[in-house]
This record gives C-alpha cells, structure tokens and sequence, in this order.
C-alpha cells in the first residue's frame, strides 16, 4: 500500500490513546482520519488536537471508506463489542490491554477477526521496548543456560493519584469495567513473561487490597510454574512510590538484571544508570549491554503504533496477536482464581 493508511479511533477512554495519537502525527504515511467518543466533550477536544473528525455514532468511524484499521481504546469490558463491530466492517484492529474480561471475549473477538479476514493486533508497549527485545534476544541465544528463575517487578503509583481515582481515569477501578488493578496492569508483565519464556503450567498467587481501599485490589504477587522447572516471580503493585530494579532471569551459565524499565523508576534515574546488564560463567563480570534508557517512559508507549502501522502496509501479520492476548488474560484470570480459592490453579483454564 503506498497511500496513506488511514486510522480511526474508537474512544480515548484510555490515556494511551493520547500518546498513540500524538506519535502518529510525526509519520508521513498515516492520516489520523475520525474518532468516537462517548464522552462528546473528551473526543471533540481529542478531535480537535489532532486533526481528526469527531462523530457521536460509532458507524460513522466504522463505515468510513477512508479508514484502513481502528485503535480501540475504549474501557475494557467495551473491548470485545467495538473490536467485533470493526471487524464486521472490515477494520483492521489495534486493540489495548487487556484484550478482554474473559476467556469467552477473546475466542468471540479472535473468532469476528479470523471470520472477516482482518488483522488483529495487541498493545502491548513491551515488546517494543529495545531492552526488553534484547532480553529475549539473549534468552533465545541459549547465553544463559538453563532458566531457574526470573522475576518481574512491575508497578506504578496510580492508586495514590486523586485524578486517577476520581477523575476521568476512575472506571480503571471499576469492577465491572476493568476487574482490577491487577487486571489492567499486570497483563503488561503477563504478555512479557509469556512471550520470554513461553506459556507456564500453573500459578499460586496473593492478589490484595494491601494499603488502599480504592479499587478491587492494588497489590498481587503470582508465581508461575513451567514444565521445564523455571518459576517467574510477577510482582505488580499500584502503590509504588519509586523503585529501581524491574526484571531478574538467573540461568546456570549467566545472570541477566534490567533496571528502569518502568514508569517509576525511568523517572527516577540517576545519571549514568545502567538499562541491562549480563553476568556470566564465560566472562564473570557485570557487562553493560549498551542500551539507552528512553527520555520518558512514554516512549515505550508511543512505540506502538509504528508496528501496527507496518503490517497494514506491508500485507503482513501482526507482531503481537489475539492468541498472545488471550494468554496474557489467562495467565490473569489464574492468577485470580488462585487468590480467590488459595490454591495452585493449572494451565489451560
């Protein structure tokens, strides 16, 4: 394809649309075409800064013969009806984390792309992220040996924020609209941790509300078992004021520690922090692996779009597919059930 690709918006519920929108507006080969909003005000004033059409009827995006694929942006347990109604128009989709509530959302959403012959993509910022691709590079390298364990620390302050939890932002808390905290922010950790390792045999987790009474719960530690015997360690909190150090993976021929790849501690780096370091048998030293912290961590957030971009225009399938989201909310939903009955739960669900 060699005219511009043109993007349609469906809601911007969900801050990352912003950031999304605004690294678009720097390409030459897409057109920020129309949006939808349920909220007239927030989607005219969206409409307004970049250039777009706003609509109050979703058709109207839907329909649009300038529109080539949708980012659906909208709440989270509204996922599953915009993705199928873009689908059914024959929309290519980015579609935000979590993919959906359910395991039943994602075959029905994965079930209206396959039948319509369009891509399906996740947003997932992660992957996009230079240290995190070089952390699988390494894993897939065999440099490490044999996995014993990895731990993610993966946080974020939100819940201490009063605009977040009465602002415009609060239906993040809202049972019915997003689960949990643990729901909207640990299915970052849990599409990393998938796509680094592969997809684990089970879980045993704590998911709570340990210094906050604000949302279903702020804090859930979930420990995922593998075939092989590797365990990972998932950490997720929104009551972190600061840290540093975010993923651990120890093997039997080397050590692999990534710092500041988080939101709290980007911003909180000191000059001359190091991204990623390697440790092994062969060279028992710490290495520095030579990549640059980004500026912000909004940065990795507006990485997203690029890749969805590329696959409308090359004819190419997604990097980060439905299958991928549908085992991010997996690998959630055990965690969950585990809390809740307190006990191990198995894979598949």
């Amino acid at each position: 394809m060699t005219s511009p690709i043109g993007i349609g918006v469906i809601s911007f519920a969900h801050g990352h649309s912003q950031a999304y929108c605004r690294r678009i507006l720097t390409y030459d080969d897409v057109n920020l075409v129309s949006c939808w909003d349920d909220d007239e005000e927030r989607g005219t004033t969206a409409a307004e800064a970049y250039g777009m059409r706003y609509t109050p009827h979703i058709e109207d995006v839907l329909n649009d013969p300038e529109v080539q694929g949708v980012i659906v942006t909208c709440e989270t347990n509204r996922h599953p009806e915009m993705a199928i109604a873009a689908a059914q128009a024959g929309k290519d989709i980015l579609c935000q984390k979590p993919m959906a509530l359910t395991l039943a959302d994602c075959d029905r959403m994965t079930a209206a792309a396959g039948a319509a012959g369009v891509r399906f993509m996740m947003a997932y910022q992660m992957r996009h992220d230079p240290s995190n691709q070089r952390i699988k590079a390494i894993l897939e390298s065999g440099a490490l040996g044999r996995i014993s364990l990895m731990r993610r620390r993966h946080c974020i302050p939100v819940l201490f924020s009063d605009s977040f939890v009465n602002g415009k932002t609060s239906w993040h808390i809202d049972p019915e609209k997003n689960k949990g905290m643990f729901m909207d922010d640990a299915s970052h950790a849990t599409d990393f941790i998938h796509w680094v390792m592969g997809r684990p045999i089970s879980v045993m987790a704590e998911i709570e509300n340990t210094i906050t009474d604000v949302a279903p719960d702020d804090c859930g530690v979930a420990i995922y078992k593998y075939a092989s015997g590797a365990m990972v360690v998932l950490l997720n909190s929104s009551v972190t004021l600061a840290g540093e150090n975010t993923t651990e993976i120890y093997g039997d021929q080397g050590v692999l520690i990534q710092n500041h790849d988080d939101a709290v501690s980007t911003a909180n780096a000191p000059d001359g922090a190091v991204a990623l370091k390697l440790y092994t048998r062969e060279d028992p030293q710490w290495q520095d692996l030579g990549i640059p912290l980004p500026a912000a961590h909004g940065e990795r957030i507006a990485g997203v779009p690029r890749s969805f971009v590329d696959c409308l225009k090359n004819d190419t399938a997604p990097e980060i597919t439905a299958e991928d989201g549908r085992v991010s909310v997996e690998m959630v939903l055990g965690a969950y059930q585990s809390a809740r009955e307190g006990r191990r739960v198995h894979f598949p669900l």
